[in-house]
């Protein structure tokens, strides 16, 4: 039996690094800086070093690093690379800017 997790409008986001690397660092302080600017408030964000813990990369057939994983809301998304691409990033995730909202 699988445990529904409700939607409640929170992202789930978990990030796949691999050490301290200068990419692995860019790609954590690019998405805590794009949370903050575009989810403030509403995200969680769960970073995994593979160095550490290789066997987690299965679970979402991770296949390249840096990579973040939208758990939440469905579908789960991924996006590849440090995240430097505000607008690749919101496409990815499938996040609207503020201005576009109504």
């Amino acid at each position: 039996m699988s445990e529904e997790i409700p939607d409640d409008g929170r992202y789930r986001l978990r990030l796949y690094v691999a050490g301290q690397t200068a990419k692995s660092l860019t790609a954590m302080a690019n998405l805590k800086r794009f949370c903050e600017e575009h989810l403030a408030g509403r995200y969680e964000i769960e970073v995994v070093d593979l160095m550490k813990n290789p066997q987690l990369a299965a679970g979402d057939q991770i296949l390249a690093i840096p990579t973040l994983v939208r758990r939440l809301p469905a579908p789960l998304k991924r996006i590849i690379g440090d995240l430097s691409n505000t607008e690749k990033v919101l496409v990815g995730l499938d996040i609207r800017p503020e201005a576009d909202q109504p």
